[in-house]
Order: structure tokens, then C-alpha cells, then sequence
């Protein structure tokens, strides 16, 4: 059921005309879920979810025109949206990873079955994200593979032997403030950020501070408040 107890309804977006009869056929085995729509491109969706007002939407990535990342983009952008599947596999270039930045409330294998399928309907109709447990080990296996990741690994691996201070200075500067603005922050002065900062160019093999910053952002140091002054 959806979140307000009623019936699930269910969009179905895929360009391969006999995947959309499949899973029509198959989710019309579940009282509680009624397909409302299916379209063969995703430059059809958002146009559909305004006729059909679905709460889920089963989404293709690959299609000719507009793909299903960009299309689960499009969707979640407008009002009151729906919350959408993408159907993916592994082999589609990071889809999952991609669809997850995107919005998107969960994703399955296409192999999945369909106690699987409906059973994602039903929980992501609730709220819930969702990630079928048949597929957490090919996930898990993608994620650690994903250049994002593997940027990110390498990146904190060559920050780890930073001291606090170097550190605190390094996500100010990935932040864009000068010299002078670090030290006021920091209570210390300006040459001691300037021999900081080139202790660190110099550990790191950097030339300049941007390539510092860019480090700081792989590794994910930019995305947390900056740690307290000592």
C-alpha cells in the first residue's frame, strides 16, 4: 500500500515493449498494485507522471533519447514527485551509483524476481529505500571498483600522514581562503600557515594549492565541518 493506505500505482518506463508487458503481467497478480501507465523513453516520464500520477516509477536506464538517470532527475524535480526504481545491471557504467545521486528510492537487478519486484514496490510506496538483497554483494563489488571511490581511497591515503594542524589548514584552503583568512581562524600566524602549507606541497608531491584542494575534496575531507582549533 501507499503511504495513505490506498492501492500502489506503478508507471512503467522502459523502450523494450515486451519488458513493460512483463512486468504489467506480473504485477497484476498483486491486488494492491495497479499499473497506471508504461512509456518507451524518458523523455516521455515527466509528461506521464503528470496524466497517470503514479506513486512509483519503475525506470529503464538505457533508452534511446533520455536515459533513466537523467529522467529520475527530471521526475524528482517537479511537484508532489513519485519515488522511482531504477532497474539497472551492473554492466550499464556505474547506473547504480548514478541513479542513487540522482534520487532515486532504490534500484534491482533486472534479474530480480517478481516477489522481489513487488516487494520493492510495496516498501518504497511506504518510504523505505530499497536495495535488493540479492544484489548487495555485485553492489558492494561496483562501489569499491567505482573511480569515485577508488579516487577517494587514494586520495586519503596520501593525506593520512598529515598532523591535525596540517590537516585543519588543508580543508581551509580546499575551501578557498587564503593565508591570511587560515590564520585568523587558526589563532597562529601567516608564516606558520605559508611553512604548513609548504610542508604539505612537499609531502605530497603537490605544485601548487589547488592540487591540495582537489585531494581534500577526493577524499572526502570538504564535505564535514573543519575541525576545532587546538
Amino acid at each position: 500500500m501507499s503511504a495513505d493506505g490506498r492501492g500502489v500505482r506503478v508507471l512503467l518506463v522502459d523502450d523494450d515493449p515486451l519488458v513493460c508487458a512483463g512486468l504489467e503481467l506480473m504485477l497484476s497478480t498483486s491486488a494492491d498494485i495497479t499499473v497506471v501507465g508504461s512509456v518507451g523513453d524518458g523523455d516521455l516520464v515527466v509528461t506521464a507522471v503528470q496524466r497517470h500520477h503514479p506513486d512509483v516509477v519503475l525506470m529503464d536506464v538505457r533508452m534511446p533519447r533520455v536515459d533513466g538517470i537523467t529522467a529520475t532527475r527530471e521526475v524528482l524535480a517537479g511537484a508532489n514527485p513519485p519515488r522511482v526504481i531504477v532497474l539497472t545491471t551492473f554492466a550499464e557504467d556505474s547506473a547504480a551509483m548514478r541513479a542513487v545521486e540522482a534520487g532515486a528510492a532504490g534500484f534491482l537487478l533486472k534479474t530480480a524476481g517478481p516477489t522481489e519486484i513487488i516487494d520493492a514496490i510495496r516498501r518504497v510506496a511506504a518510504g523505505e529505500g530499497v536495495l535488493s538483497p540479492a544484489s548487495v554483494p555485485e553492489l558492494f563489488q561496483h562501489v569499491v571498483a567505482h573511480p569515485v571511490v577508488t579516487q577517494r581511497r587514494e586520495a586519503a591515503a596520501q593525506l593520512a600522514g598529515l598532523t591535525e594542524r596540517e590537516r585543519q589548514i588543508v580543508i581551509r584552503v580546499g575551501r578557498g581562503l587564503s593565508n591570511a583568512d587560515v590564520a585568523r581562524e587558526l589563532f597562529v600566524s601567516e608564516a606558520t600557515v605559508k611553512s604548513h602549507l609548504r610542508a604539505v606541497l612537499a609531502r605530497l608531491s603537490c605544485t601548487s594549492r589547488v592540487e591540495v584542494a582537489v585531494l581534500a575534496e577526493r577524499a572526502g575531507w570538504l564535505q564535514h565541518p573543519a575541525p576545532t582549533t587546538t
